[in-house]
């Protein structure tokens, strides 16, 4: 527990500080920058304040929307249109509100974890049965707000439900669960865009009865603005008003994309400068759900701890937060992976007395915000207190007098009811897919252990083995037989073992949604591709420090058999080099003017974002402030393929995965002191 700005009373109980206060009062006066036109339509500096439709499984008595163009400039006014309700005030000065904001971020469709031998884990059913629990034993004065801080697609077997094309369109697995668990709001992360605005707003008609939030975000052609998504929303809960702004990355979200080129993330520091200041005006609380990244500018946090670029973090949303309203805020993060303040308040997570939270990701964990707040006394008197609740993982292996036995999911830890209702019918949809063999393993080389163990620090058979699949599968490309393959150390999750290969098997090595890119490029510029991609090693003496299971995020690069050659340690990072360069079996020296063409992972090829393939410093703990290949300025080839399916379809033809069609080690990188 934390108060603001000096310590809680210790004679004060958790309880009885945060519910203290008076019943509801008759409604005070309008904020001056509310105003009311009939027909009303925003111009610019202006907002529409319109009632939606709450979700019918949440909690909020009135929610409004805002809608209109937070990034055209300052918002001075919020239009409503005469006759509509709005949230004017009606709590008297000092009296006593709490608003208990339980969520989630980065849940990348986690919604069930699927183990055949530890049995399956139930990370949304356990968020469903803490929520229910908390919003049934809310006092009168007490709100219970459910909401996601976005990156809620890409990650695992559901997200095959949203299909490739809408036509291949079955569900929305994460928007429809979300619904049905009363999610209350979300925000888009960059993760939203993986398979295209058409299919997210496909999914969003279909499974979301909640709102989609961001006021960064702009100009895609299929997720309009204040039509399948807005800026900021005002949620009236038991006469508390909760203003909610979206924010969403604009260093990691895919834009460019062939089928939707306009879409467009513009810096989040500048739409909250913009908005901020009059959801603030008509709201008791403010709830800033960012999905920026915890930090500034490059940070070392989550994803394996390395540093990372993140631009516009949180650190810098709440610094500008604090400065624009004297109304309690708090930040409620997402994107990288971070788990902060988990047994309560930590100092370093205030600014200025907004603090920021975030809650790990793939549903290891619930955040719990409970913020008492004095009507009309800003952040004079306000109290918060943080924490964590974490989702127990199954292990139905574990014997009941082991002391892990508590620590694990048992009977009662989750909602039955909502697992059968919801999740269920979602995974039946998905039994023929998950179960469906697609070869068999004949090698022990690409497990689990040695792929996690290898994929940063050198060679990697998993990754040599999909690379020259591509290449392979490449004769039936429209534009004919790509010369390379590449594929990104990151993109590696998991590894498989020797016997049956089935789909779910594979697609948990390959989670992510990466089409395929062919870029034209010289034995030149492969050359200079290959000595940046020698400065992102893990070199021996970083491996001891570092946790190998997490993102380890510079970028670094596997390659197919065509490209051959050895890393030259050198004293630092700034000296490592590429050397003995061959491709297809040419000294590097000999073929600089010749063009060749190389199949590149969507993510790659749009410049890796915060792993900076993109002409930015490298990131991810590399000393030396060193510049990035710039891969986004190749000349590619879009082909509208997808890296997962072509190396399931070169499996499926082979039937077996040996030695003999590319599981090994050759030796075609080899790492030398």
């Amino acid at each position: 527990m934390t108060r603001h700005p000096s310590r809680a009373p210790s004679s004060l109980s958790r309880r009885s500080l945060l519910l203290g206060g008076a019943a509801i009062a008759t409604s005070a006066a309008f904020s001056p920058i509310l105003t009311f036109r009939a027909n009303a339509t925003p111009m610019a500096g202006e907002l529409l304040l319109v009632p939606a439709t709450p979700n019918p499984n949440g909690v909020i008595d009135q929610l409004f929307l805002l809608k209109g163009d937070p990034l055209a400039g300052q918002i001075k006014t919020i239009v409503a249109e005469d006759g509509s309700p709005v949230p004017a005030p009606v709590l008297k000065d000092g009296e006593r509100r709490v608003l208990r904001v339980l969520h989630f971020n980065d849940m990348h469709n986690h919604i069930t974890d699927l183990h055949g031998k530890k049995g399956d884990t139930y990370r949304l059913a356990q968020m469903v049965k803490l929520v229910k629990d908390a919003r049934a034993n809310a006092a009168d004065n007490e709100a219970v707000l459910f909401v996601s801080a976005g990156d809620d697609h890409t990650g695992s077997i559901f997200d095959e439900l949203m299909g490739w094309t809408p036509e291949e369109f079955v569900a929305d697995a994460s928007y429809r669960a979300y619904s049905a668990a009363g999610v209350e709001i979300a925000t888009l992360g960059n993760h939203e865009f993986d398979r295209g605005a058409e299919l997210l707003k496909k999914g969003k008609d279909t499974d979301a009865a909640f709102p989609l939030l961001s006021a960064n975000v702009h100009s895609s052609g299929y997720m309009k603005r204040d039509e399948d998504y807005t800026a900021a929303a005002i949620a009236d809960i038991k006469g508390l008003r909760v203003g909610i702004i979206g924010l969403t990355t604009n260093i990691d979200t895919r834009v460019g994309q062939p089928n939707d080129p306009t879409l467009a993330v513009e810096r989040p520091v500048k739409a909250l400068t913009n908005i901020l200041p009059a959801v603030s005006e008509i709201s008791d609380v403010v709830v800033i759900l960012s999905h920026c990244g915890y930090g500034i500018g490059q940070h070392k946090s989550g994803k394996a701890a390395t540093a990372r670029a993140i631009g516009d973090g949180d650190f810098a949303i709440a610094e500008i937060a604090a400065k624009l309203s004297q109304k309690p805020v708090v930040v409620v993060g997402g994107h990288t992976h971070t788990k902060l303040n988990e047994t309560g308040i930590d100092e370093n997570n205030l600014k200025d007395g907004v603090l920021i939270t975030q809650a790990l990701a793939h549903g290891q964990f619930l955040g719990d915000i409970a913020i008492s707040i004095a009507a009309n006394q800003g952040r004079k008197d306000w109290y918060n207190s943080v924490s964590l609740h974490p989702i127990k993982a199954s292990d139905k292996r574990v014997a009941s007098d082991d002391p892990k036995y508590k620590t694990l999911q048992q009977q009662g830890d989750w909602d039955a009811a909502f697992e059968d209702a919801v999740v269920v019918p979602l995974l039946k949809q998905l039994d023929s897919k998950l179960a469906e063999t697609i070869g068999t393993v004949d090698t022990e080389a690409l497990g689990r252990d040695v792929t996690i163990a290898n994929r940063y620090i050198g060679e990697s058979a998993l990754g040599n083995f999909m690379n020259d699949a591509v290449v392979a599968r490449s004769e039936t490309f429209p534009g004919g037989k790509v010369d390379f393959a590449l594929f990104n150390a990151t993109g590696l999750s998991a590894g498989v073992e020797k016997g049956q290969l089935t789909f779910k098997a594979w697609y948990d090595v390959m989670p992510y949604a990466d089409a395929i890119h062919v870029a034209t490029m010289t034995g030149a510029q492969l050359r200079d591709m290959l000595n940046n991609n020698a400065v992102r090693l893990l070199r021996p003496e970083e491996a001891e420090g570092v946790d190998l299971n997490g993102f380890v995020s510079r970028g670094f690069l596997h390659f197919s058999s065509g490209i051959r050659y050895e890393i030259a340690l050198g004293a630092d990072a700034m000296s490592a080099k590429a050397v003995h360069i061959t491709l297809n079996g040419q000294p590097i020296e000999e073929v600089l003017d010749k063009t060749f063409t190389l199949a590149i992972n969507s993510y790659i090829a749009f410049g890796a974002y915060g792993e900076t393939w993109n002409g930015k410093p490298i990131s991810g703990g590399v000393a030396g402030d060193i510049p990035s290949f710039d891969l986004r300025k190749l000349d590619y080839d879009h082909t509208g393929l997808v890296y997962r399916n072509e190396v399931i379809a070169f499996i499926r033809d082979q039937k077996v995965i040996t030695e003999a069609n590319g599981a090994k080690l050759d030796g075609r990188l080899v790492v030398k002191a």
